[in-house]
């Protein structure tokens, strides 16, 4: 008797695009990872499709346009009842994580936090206004709903070794919550290492950006 997939549920903040950020790559990272753990995955957003997504349906992926605030979200993960479900960014853990919960109370729920967002936020401030980022600037309502966020949560897939510090040592989450995971890169052959360009031979450098325009 064949044995059946087990069942993966990605929970999108957007659809990954990972030729336009970092974080549409490390999306597509965790796909292929689970790919070839031989799971079946949907990859649900209530996002726009955008020039620069990425084409999951073609790649054998389940792709599901889901809605906030819309009870057929029910019926549809319970018919689904995925084993994992994956929320990408405290955000979409806090539209769709309740009612994970609540139709699927035995689904392992991950969050893939991408960037630690109060630590981002806080930098970004103290930028702004010419300071030293200092710890007490930490303090604010976006760590208190990504904090929640990681609670709520079985497992948190961190990808910095500085967040996972942060984590355990200043808001005193429980090691046993926190999965450091950085980026999943092929691993440098010494033939790449060795014909490395030296300092000197080396110039010019590209910043790719999200295509967001602040003011």
């Amino acid at each position: 008797m064949e044995k059946s997939l087990q069942k993966l549920l990605i929970i999108g903040s957007v659809w990954p695009e990972p030729n336009s950020s970092a974080a549409g790559w490390r999306m597509m990272e965790l796909i292929d990872f689970f790919k070839t753990e031989n799971y079946e995955i949907t990859f649900a957003s209530s996002a726009a499709d955008s020039l620069y997504s990425f084409p999951i349906e073609d790649h054998g992926i389940n792709k599901i346009t889901i809605e906030l605030n819309n009870d057929n979200f029910n019926d549809f993960i319970t018919e689904l009842n995925p084993s994992i479900v994956i929320f990408d960014r405290f955000m979409t853990e806090e539209q769709f994580g309740w009612r994970v919960i609540e139709h699927c109370p035995n689904a392992l729920r991950v969050l893939d936090t991408e960037d630690l967002h109060c630590l981002r936020l806080a930098r970004q401030s103290c930028f702004k206004e010419k300071k030293d980022f200092q710890l007490s600037d930490l303090i604010s309502d976006t760590a208190k709903r990504e904090i929640a966020s990681i609670y709520r949560c079985d497992l948190t897939l961190i990808i910095s070794e500085y967040e996972m510090e942060l984590l355990k040592n200043h808001f005193k989450v429980d090691s046993s919550l926190l999965l450091y995971l950085p980026f999943m890169l092929p691993k440098l052959t010494e033939s790449e290492t060795l014909h490395w360009k030296t300092f000197e031979e080396r110039k010019h450098i590209v910043f790719i950006g999200n295509f967001y325009l602040k003011k």
